[in-house]
């Protein structure tokens, strides 16, 4: 099958754009000011360096995900299945460290990377049908 665009929904391309903007609001703050961003979501202890390289990652995966807003089907599996493996590894790290006491703020976190997984996963999946 070839790389059109048409094979991408516009809906698809307009989440990447929004999810790029979720990743600079989250990610820069992270990667500048840590501590001082953390500690306003209720976090106690901060480790500047794993934070610096969450806020690293997001802003990756959310400049990535701007700049391949327009491109053909392959690439949008690549980023969805990329996109999916982020979330799901970050749900489960997220809850892991609320049940060993993690902010409550924590939660909202948890809920927002699993309702972009749900996202990604549904998107990932009509790929794959009209493909087949």
């Amino acid at each position: 099958m070839s790389e059109s665009t048409n094979e991408v929904p516009l809906g698809l391309r307009r989440w990447f754009v929004v999810h790029f903007a979720a990743d600079m609001v989250f990610g820069i703050p992270l990667l500048i000011a840590p501590e001082w961003f953390l500690s306003a979501f209720g976090w106690q202890t901060v480790d500047p360096i794993t934070s610096r390289l969450v806020g690293a990652a997001l802003m990756g995966i959310g400049i990535e995900s701007l700049l391949g807003r327009n491109g053909g089907v392959e690439k949008f599996i690549g980023m969805l299945n990329l996109k999916i493996i982020w979330s799901l590894s970050a749900v489960f790290g997220i809850g892991l460290g609320i049940g060993f006491g993690g902010p409550d703020t924590a939660w909202m976190f948890l809920a927002i990377f699993a309702a972009f997984c749900g996202l990604w996963t549904t998107y990932r999946i009509k790929l794959a049908r009209r493909r087949a």
